[in-house]
């Protein structure tokens, strides 16, 4: 119901937008009280391209695949790449906040983000969970610095996602989670929402940036095992593509998307990675490769 409102609303607004001389009227800020705006009621700060719509969910391969030898014609077939918007830093943001700045109201966001507390932490500012002006503009300052859009100062998903990534970047294990051994292991880190792989200590890939299971759909945790690759898979159950899978659990895999890995809410179980990445972790992943799962993805 959350979400057929959402939508509807999101049709009145780019309608309202696509007249000239109109201009919708915001509804009520959901995070203007200082509790967060629900990860759910959160979109594109910036108006959505031709190859990257507003995008609400994408769908996953749900139940194990039907395992096959492809063949070399297949394999030689690589998937397209994303549309370069894909891999844009979108933040999202409240509604109300992207009507006006599509209205031309180009203001500081007075709104408190769901990762408020987190970002205020690793700004090193006062961590009380309530935006404010201080906030706003050190929030902003580091948006500008990395290349987020819209950089309005809202604690969003994209935002923290970057601080996480930039933290992990020389050490993703320096906390020890992932399990070190004398062979490959495929590290997910549903709690950072950062995947990568290790060979002892030595990082053979990443760390890089996921979108895994949402809430009814949890990545399952634990030891699996890489059983299937499939580069060019296609999900029947959902007519959606999913290049380079590398399936270790059931029917849920690692694969690129062509859209954010950022989008909440999450995926459907599987490993959502950026085309790139996907490409890259299929000539690093063999058939029988380990992976670790654990943590658990903030919302879910």
């Amino acid at each position: 119901m959350v979400r057929q409102r959402t939508v509807a609303v999101l049709v009145a607004v780019i309608t309202a937008l696509s007249v000239p001389g109109a201009v919708a009227e915001p509804p009520p800020a959901p995070g203007a009280s200082g509790i967060p705006a629900p990860l759910s009621e959160l979109v594109p700060g910036v108006p959505p391209g031709p190859s990257q719509p507003w995008q609400l969910d994408t769908p996953d391969q749900a139940l194990a695949p039907k395992v096959y030898t492809p063949s070399a014609d297949e394999d030689a077939i690589e998937p397209r790449d994303a549309a370069a918007e894909s891999d844009e830093l979108i933040e999202y943001v409240p509604l109300s906040d992207a009507v006006a700045r599509q209205s031309g109201v180009v203001a500081c966001s007075r709104q408190t983000g769901p990762y408020q507390r987190q970002v205020e932490g690793w700004l090193r500012l006062r961590v009380d969970g309530r935006q404010s002006a201080n906030d706003c503009l050190a929030i902003r300052a580091f948006q500008v610095r990395h290349g987020i859009r819209p950089d309005s100062g809202f604690a969003g998903p994209v935002t923290w996602a970057r601080m996480q990534l930039l933290s992990a970047a020389k050490n993703p294990n320096a906390a020890g989670r992932c399990p070190v051994r004398a062979y490959r292991v495929a590290c997910v880190d549903l709690t950072r929402q950062l995947t990568w792989v290790q060979k002892g200590t030595k990082v053979l890939f990443g760390p890089v940036p996921i979108r895994s299971g949402k809430a009814g759909y949890r990545t399952r945790g634990g030891w699996h095992r890489v059983y299937w690759k499939h580069k060019n898979h296609w999900s029947t159950l959902y007519n959606t593509p999913m290049p380079y899978s590398q399936f270790f659990s059931g029917g849920q895999a690692f694969h690129g998307i062509y859209g954010s890995v950022y989008n909440p809410p999450g995926s459907m179980g599987c490993v959502n990675m950026r085309i790139a990445d996907a490409r890259t972790l299929w000539g690093v992943l063999y058939k029988g490769d380990s992976v670790y799962v654990w943590g658990r993805r903030p919302g879910t």
